[in-house]
């Protein structure tokens, strides 16, 4: 069974709701715990939930059996104070029992465990917190936490209430939709309180509206993606715009609606070009390959900020390149100069659980990184991030990568450089280059002669001495 189907486990009859809880790959929202798991060794999972998008814990199963938790009934209270006993403050948890099989045929039951995503930071009584990582509760160093914290600094807005909108004003196939993909089994109400799409007060939360409204741009006009096409590589202003006439489109709609009319309309914009292909054939291929911009597109509409009330998602396709701009920045400390390692923390927790159970979403780096792969699978040079004051902007370029005898002459990092300069979209100061990679000044000016003499790069200026000296691609 493919994970994500939690709901639809826990619907099967019942001596198969343990095989199929076993079934499932535990990840960012499921984890499986032994009944000999002690009520404090909760403590360290539910905080991981908390901390991250929530989640399900069921505890009975281990380590292939269904164990069931009939042997430890005396702890099932302790088990519901957990959240008030080792969690600080208390996570805010609801407690299930359900009827199972266990291994040795008899009827028992299972423990099911739902947290909710917290607008704070958790942590144990001995002050450790965790955070829910792919299928690990992983312990925080300091400045992790400190990231966290600076994360949690302001509620997730996606949690918020929104005004004058209940669950049933909602787009009836649309949810009808995700009820089946989530394998959920209940009325709404159940499923959307089990994916924390409705507050304690059983208000419909912003990321509940956008997802499944008929048209939330009614009340968050900022939520819609705009895609527009350049004859040129430059954008140009006023008279020199290179903006193709009748090719600026604004995909408005539901966040599930809105990803696959984008979808369809980049794929329709994207340049294109006739290649030798796997089949032996040449045949019309995309500049830029298709999962690595669908993947940037998906991150941008999940990970935005959605509290940014002026600014919306921009699609630019060019000739030679396509970018994403999301409104916010990266989370945190996260250095945009090091994509790959940005630590796992969703803006949007709520969108995020949603559209994995759609089947639409990779968890936050494993999106990066898979962006990534798919632009070195094909030859392209890697993705460039760029953060602004209120955004992030990625770029994917149609420029193959440096040719592997060509990087062995050059020093190493050198491709670094190269990637700096062409996510600064303009020349550079050999200081400048220096702070971007942080390294010394002359180790810098010894890629940057060899960048050089291959002729990928060149220096303006009028003097050694010229303080507005910089350096320029002259590739592609």
């Amino acid at each position: 069974m493919p994970p994500n189907n939690v709901d639809r486990a826990l619907a099967a009859p019942v001596g198969e709701i343990g095989p199929s809880l076993l079934g499932l790959r535990e990840d960012q929202w499921f984890d499986r715990k032994s009944n000999k798991t002690s009520p404090k060794g909760l403590g360290p999972a539910l905080i991981a939930f908390a901390n991250s998008e929530g989640g399900t814990i069921v505890v009975g199963l281990s380590a292939g059996r269904v164990e069931g938790t009939k042997a430890v009934a005396g702890n099932l209270n302790s088990f519901r104070q957990a959240p008030f006993d080792f969690t600080v403050p208390p996570v805010h948890a609801t407690f299930q029992e359900v009827a199972c099989i266990n291994d040795s045929g008899e009827p028992d039951s299972l423990v099911v465990i739902r947290v909710d995503p917290s607008e704070g930071v958790h942590e144990t009584q001995d002050g450790a917190c965790y955070l829910r990582v792919g299928d690990e509760s992983r312990k925080l160093f300091f400045a992790q936490r400190r990231e966290l914290e600076f994360d949690k600094g302001q509620s997730q807005y996606d949690g918020t209430p929104i005004p004058e909108v209940g669950i049933y004003d909602l787009n009836s196939d649309l949810v009808d939709f995700y009820r089946e993909h989530a394998g959920a089994t209940g009325d709404r109400e159940t499923l959307f309180k089990a994916r924390s799409l409705l507050t304690y007060r059983d208000e419909l939360t912003v990321a509940g509206y956008l997802l499944f409204a008929d048209y939330p741009q009614m009340q968050l006009p900022q939520a819609y993606i705009r895609i527009l096409r350049f004859l040129t590589s430059k954008r140009g202003t006023g008279a020199e715009l290179g903006l193709e006439a009748g090719s600026d489109f604004r995909i408005e709609g539901p966040i599930p609606s809105a990803i696959e009319e984008a979808h369809t309309k980049i794929e329709e914009l994207l340049p294109r070009r006739r290649a030798l292909t796997d089949s032996g054939l040449f045949e019309s291929q995309a500049t830029i390959p298709r999962a690595a911009w669908l993947e940037g597109l998906v991150n941008a509409v999940i990970h935005r900020s959605y509290s940014l009330s002026g600014d919306h998602i921009r699609v630019e396709i060019y000739p030679d390149r396509i970018e994403i701009e999301s409104p916010g920045r990266f989370p945190g400390l996260a250095n945009p100069d090091s994509p790959m390692e940005i630590s796992r923390f969703a803006r949007n927790p709520r969108i995020s659980r949603v559209c994995a159970d759609l089947g639409l979403a990779q968890e936050l780096g494993e999106g990066i990184k898979r962006i990534f792969n798919e632009m070195r699978r094909v030859g392209l040079t890697d993705p460039v991030y760029k953060q602004s004051q209120g955004s992030v902007r990625l770029t994917l370029l149609a420029l193959p990568r440096l040719d592997e005898h060509l990087v062995a002459r050059l020093p190493r990092g050198s491709q670094r450089v190269l990637e700096l300069m062409r996510g600064a979209g303009r020349g550079l100061s050999t200081g400048d280059i220096a702070e971007g990679l942080d390294l010394s000044r002359p180790a810098t000016l010894i890629r940057l002669r060899a960048l050089e003499a291959e002729e990928l790069i060149s220096w303006s200026g009028k003097s050694t001495n010229d303080p507005r000296a910089v350096w320029l691609l002259t590739e592609g």
